[in-house]
């Protein structure tokens, strides 16, 4: 009996803790509000309180100068353990995923989370299948809004410009509206607009008034012709099934309470923050307001972009992806902003 003790206990001293474990994190870009009010501080600081034994190493993908491209492909083969930035840089590779954030159909945060919560399933299967990875958080950019250096008055005053999308998607529906859709990364677009490689460009109204684009633009377009420019957060598949369940539990509770959760809060009235910002129309709560010109969207612009989204780009998209991804998004995101691909 005495020799059954001693052999227990020193089991349990040869357990002692459990190893520490350490995770290497890519982020999103490091000058945006997502990265510095969202990714990092949970990373960094709240994830690991919440996991004893957890440690972080973090940067993100423009301090690697990754390719946007190569940002879930490096993390499926396990050059990092996590990483996340925008779903549509990755539709080269799984065009499949561009069903995650669909222009024009949600208008509120409230109605973008819902349409982000319906794809999740989706979303899930492709980046196992295509990025041997799990997901583990969906996170917005602000509302894709159109900056021009140059005068317009109507969604029509489009036609023939050269504009810089958000995605393939949005690409797509530019073109459709008579624009000419331009591939220009986010750090490059600035000196594009100041040069006249693009006329206009699409990203988020925050995300143009943090990067500085009221610098080299004089008109603001609010048409969420860009959705919400979703950012998937995800870990590498076999990273993931080296933990055990308990730290997984504790990584998804962490993640949907301490980041997902806030981040969409924070959107909530983004928007309408954002263009005091760039235009001076309103209280700007995120530093000093500029003077960018507020475009008017009448009720026909809106329709006539949103007609041309699902008569046009959703069927394409559709044909792109192939296989039952148009059943499946019908069935979920569709289902809940009231859409169907035919």
């Amino acid at each position: 009996m005495k020799s059954t003790l001693i052999l227990l206990a020193l089991g349990t001293a040869l357990a002692g803790p459990a190893a520490a474990q350490t995770l290497s994190v890519v982020g999103s870009w490091s000058s945006l509000p997502l990265n510095q009010q969202y990714e990092t501080p949970f990373w960094t600081e709240i994830l690991p309180a919440a996991v004893p034994g957890l440690e972080v190493e973090m940067t993100t993908h423009n301090q690697m100068n990754l390719g946007l491209g190569d940002i879930y492909p490096l993390l499926g083969q396990g050059v990092y353990d996590v990483a996340m930035t925008v779903a549509d840089y990755a539709v080269s590779d799984a065009p499949e995923l561009e069903g995650l954030d669909v222009p024009l159909v949600a208008l509120t945060a409230d109605e973008a989370r819902a349409m982000v919560e319906a794809a999740k399933p989706m979303v899930a299967d492709i980046f196992r299948d295509r990025f041997n990875a799990e997901m583990l958080a969906i996170a917005p950019y602000p509302p894709q809004v159109v900056f021009c250096n140059g005068e317009i008055a109507t969604l029509d005053d489009l036609t023939g410009l050269k504009v810089r999308a958000s995605g393939r998607m949005t690409a797509k529906l530019l073109e459709a509206l008579g624009a000419e859709g331009v591939n220009v990364s986010f750090a490059e677009v600035p000196g594009a607009l100041q040069n006249g490689v693009v006329d206009c460009a699409v990203t988020g109204a925050g995300s143009g008034y943090s990067a500085g684009w009221w610098e080299v633009s004089t008109h603001l377009l609010p048409l969420p012709l860009g959705g919400w420019d979703s950012v998937v957060t995800a870990m590498n598949l076999d990273k993931w099934n080296s933990l055990d369940a308990e730290t997984q539990d504790a990584i998804r509770t962490s993640i949907k309470a301490d980041f997902e959760d806030p981040a969409w809060a924070a959107a909530q009235g983004a928007l309408v923050n954002d263009i005091a910002c760039l235009t001076g129309n309103g209280e700007c709560a995120s530093g000093e307001a500029r003077s960018m010109t507020l475009v008017e969207v009448s009720d026909a612009d809106f329709q006539k972009a949103r007609d041309i989204l699902t008569t046009e780009v959703l069927p394409e998209w559709a044909d792109r992806a192939g296989g039952d991804w148009a059943q499946r998004w019908n069935d979920s995101v569709g289902a809940v902003v009231g859409v169907t691909i035919e």
